[in-house]
């Protein structure tokens, strides 16, 4: 299952679970928009990997699965 990391590992800037500001690589690091697109240029610091757009899990799944 995904982790929904709550912060930019850069910035610190919250991400909750329904920000469609969060963006991941494939190894779930977590990023807000602002740090991605101007400081990252798309890149993870961590493993070089591309970084997305983070999905937003639906609020019942994210009742039962925080």
């Amino acid at each position: 299952m995904l982790a929904l990391r709550p912060n930019c590992e850069s910035c610190d800037s919250d991400l909750p679970a329904e920000s469609k500001e969060a963006y991941i690589c494939s190894f779930e690091c977590t990023f807000c928009h602002r740090c991605v697109t101007h400081k990252l240029q798309g890149v993870c610091p961590n493993c070089n990997g591309e970084l997305v757009r983070r999905p937003i899990r639906p609020k019942s799944a994210l009742e039962r699965h925080p």
